[in-house]
């Protein structure tokens, strides 16, 4: 089991400097709007992930008018306390560090510490487009596989440098075939790779968040889920010859991996046209539950489980199903946010468990 007995902030988001310390695993944390709730959580998944779930650039975690931050906390696995440290530094280097050695790759952090985060916007996930479902994919599979993260990885890096080529050839007319067909090679090698290790995680991941939807919905809907990817039916070196041409006309990779989906249908038409706001919802928690399923099977041991205002974004009933699944049946460290105290406290003495409730109600820096 994973256990974040402590942490401590500095010039992160609204806090100058905060230390927080939790005794039970399930931790409710109320205030109100600005208080610093869903930073509190996205502090969490830095020391998980050593990087923000929300914000991509790490200098927007610092204060305002501020340089540089400071996370500490410490999780326990499996009996065994571990110390994390992510530093970003004034002149926008970041450091992590793990039992106080210091990372040289950010990427050899990922797994070590699984964690499943549901924030309101994640409901992105069903309405947006195909980059959002590859990216909650891609999150999952990092967890579980170093070398998959790796391919990931590789894969990326040779497909800007096979876009470059082709914008540089459009420019200069003239292309380097050479060149091109090594970085083919490459992103094939790669391609491939994240390509086999989907198809048999989405084999498996797919009915199990069929299921969860079942229950958290509490209905018959027929909900359906679909891997797509242009590798179903014809090899990656195949189609990247077929498409050279075009590829060459638009001055970019139109086909490989990174055009891979998780089509969703309600009935025979598209989920995100027609399904209701509720639909979407437990649609969404449906697949991160799914997720939590995978990471604890595959772990040997519960992630970490990070809820931010979800109260507001599901009806009594699908909240009461919600709660009683991550905080009965699974034995996980729970987080979650609410503006109003009381309804967190209603809702935990209602299902008879121990939780520790933190109230944020101290004014903050502003964002």
């Amino acid at each position: 089991m994973l256990f974040v007995q402590n942490i401590s902030l500095t010039q992160f988001r609204n806090y100058l400097f905060q230390q927080f310390k939790f005794c039970e695993r399930i931790v409710a944390i109320s205030g109100a709007n600005g208080t610093g709730k869903t930073n509190l959580l996205d502090a969490i998944y830095y020391l998980c992930f050593t990087k923000s779930y929300f914000v991509k650039p790490d200098a927007q975690s610092a204060q305002t008018n501020l340089s540089g931050f400071r996370i500490e906390g410490n999780i326990v696995k499996n009996d065994e306390p571990n110390n994390l440290v992510c530093i970003f530094r004034e002149n926008n280097r970041k450091e992590f560090q793990f039992n106080k050695t210091i990372y040289k790759k950010f990427s050899e952090h990922i797994g070590k510490f699984p964690c499943v985060f549901i924030a309101p916007d994640d409901v992105q996930l069903i309405t947006e487009g195909s980059e959002k479902r590859r990216n909650f994919i891609d999150a999952i599979l990092s967890q579980l596989y170093p070398a998959y993260l790796q391919h990931l990885i590789n894969y990326k890096k040779v497909l800007d440098e096979r876009n470059s080529l082709l914008k540089a050839a459009a420019e200069k007319n003239y292309l380097d075939e050479t060149l091109l067909n090594i970085l083919d090679e490459q992103l094939i090698k790669n391609g491939e790779q994240v390509y086999k290790t989907r198809k048999q995680f989405l084999e498996i991941f797919i009915p199990k968040a069929q299921i969860e939807y079942s229950a958290i919905a509490d209905n018959n809907d027929t909900i359906t889920l679909h891997y797509f990817s242009q590798l179903h039916n014809i090899s990656f070196n195949d189609i990247l010859l077929e498409n050279r041409q075009r590829d060459l006309f638009l001055q970019r990779t139109s086909c490989g991996i990174h055009k891979d989906d998780l089509e969703m249908q309600l009935g025979e038409m598209a989920f995100k046209n027609i399904a209701s706001q509720g639909q979407r919802k437990s649609l969404l928690f449906a697949l991160k539950l799914a997720e939590f399923a995978a990471l604890k099977e595959k772990k040997g041991y519960a992630p970490l489980l990070l809820l931010d205002d979800i109260f507001e974004k599901l009806d009594a009933k699908r909240m009461n199903n919600l709660l009683y699944k991550v905080c009965i049946e699974e034995q996980a460290q729970v987080f979650i946010t609410d503006t109003h105290k009381e309804r967190l406290q209603k809702a935990f003495e209602d299902l008879h468990v121990n939780y520790q409730l933190i109230e944020l109600n101290f004014p903050f820096a502003e964002l």
